[in-house]
């Protein structure tokens, strides 16, 4: 097989792993704190013969940390981060981080999220509220107070750049690099009454659908022309008379 084809079949795996992804976050535009996962693709060099050939990867997709925009909503029980931040929330195999904010009180008095998993403080604690203490007011440190009582404090927490992040629900992420609690809320901290929103970008995932949807078809385009080609050099080589 001509490295033609090899080239444009592993340029076709690559869009469809971004296809993928496109549709993905098109699905997720509702969804409150989601980030939007995007693809980084690399060049493997491959050697054919003496000429070097260049084969695109499927890529490797990672999660945009890029933040949503705040909708105010004046419900006292939803909570947003203001800067570089997550909330964390109890996950099946240890703590997993969010910017999903929206929360409610259980009959217990624990706070969960609107899944039901509890909302954690900055020790990793789940935080447990009065349930007949009355309105919740949350300061910009998480500081929760009751009926002018601190009764405790929401945790913020921030993930390494160098983390790899992998999915926990919709919008919550587990990093392989352990979070470090926010001690200075001087450009980070809570905000309540707000929910931060999905980072996807509707018009430029839609843009980016036509261009690969543009590119696979070149792609395709350019295997029927290496078929082609590779036909006509059999049946003319191999006709002998």
């Amino acid at each position: 097989m001509q490295a033609t084809m090899y080239v444009a079949l592993s340029g076709q795996i690559a869009l469809e792993r971004r296809m993928e992804t496109i549709a993905r976050n098109v699905a997720n535009i509702s969804t409150a704190g989601y980030r939007a996962d995007e693809v980084k693709f690399e060049t493997v060099l491959s050697q054919a013969g003496k000429d070097k050939v260049a084969f695109a990867t499927a890529g490797e997709t990672f999660i945009s940390r890029q933040a949503g925009g705040l909708t105010h909503t004046n419900n006292m029980l939803d909570f947003a981060v203001d800067g570089d931040a997550w909330f964390a929330i109890q996950g099946e195999n240890g703590p997993a981080y969010t910017r999903d904010g929206r929360m409610s009180i259980d009959v217990l008095g624990g706070l969960r999220t609107i899944a039901g998993l509890p909302v954690l403080d900055a020790g990793l604690a789940p935080i447990q509220l009065d349930p007949a203490g009355g309105q919740a007011l949350v300061s910009r440190d998480g500081m929760i107070t009751q009926d002018g009582e601190q009764i405790a404090a929401i945790g913020l927490f921030r993930i390494d750049n160098a983390a790899k992040l992998t999915r926990h629900g919709n919008s919550a992420v587990v990093p392989n690099i352990p979070a470090e609690a926010v001690i200075d809320f001087t450009k980070t901290g809570v905000v309540q009454g707000y929910v931060e929103g999905s980072n996807v970008n509707p018009m430029w995932e839609m843009t980016k659908l036509i261009s690969v949807s543009r590119a696979f078809q070149s792609a395709s385009t350019a295997i029927s022309d290496a078929e082609r080609t590779q036909q006509d050099a059999i049946r003319t080589l191999g006709d002998t008379r």
